[in-house]
């Protein structure tokens, strides 16, 4: 229970908006849009004022920030998303075994790119 004027934090990513560059657009927006649909409330994030707002917090604010991921940072998600994907049955071993050699040699070249949104909205009782 919070205390009348106290503050509240939510932070979180919307799975949606997460941007990668890749030779395949169409193929990483399917990818995208089906490891976010493995997430429970993946596009939760983006309703924070709205939630808030709904449960009577004042004073709301949302800010977004960007992690940006290159090279072989962001290579183990990229690599944890297409096996998702492919457990899930989303896309098949063969289109997203390619993607993620691509995501590989781009890492490799120090040319990938990932970026992802977060959230922080905060709030007073």
């Amino acid at each position: 229970m919070l205390a009348p004027g106290g503050r509240i934090v939510l932070i979180g990513q919307d799975w949606e908006m997460v941007a990668i560059d890749s030779d395949d657009p169409g193929l990483t927006r399917t990818i995208v849009h089906a490891r976010a649909e493995l997430v429970t409330g993946p596009r939760t994030a983006r309703r924070y004022r709205n939630l808030l707002l709904d449960a009577g917090f004042r004073e709301v604010t949302v800010e977004v920030h960007t992690d940006v991921l290159t090279g072989v940072d962001g290579l183990s998600v990229l690599v944890g998303m297409a096996d998702a994907v492919r457990s899930a049955g989303a896309v098949t071993e063969a289109r997203v075994g390619g993607w993620a050699e691509e995501q590989q040699r781009r890492a490799h070249d120090d040319r990938l790119f990932l970026a992802v949104p977060v959230f922080v909205a905060s709030a007073t009782r």
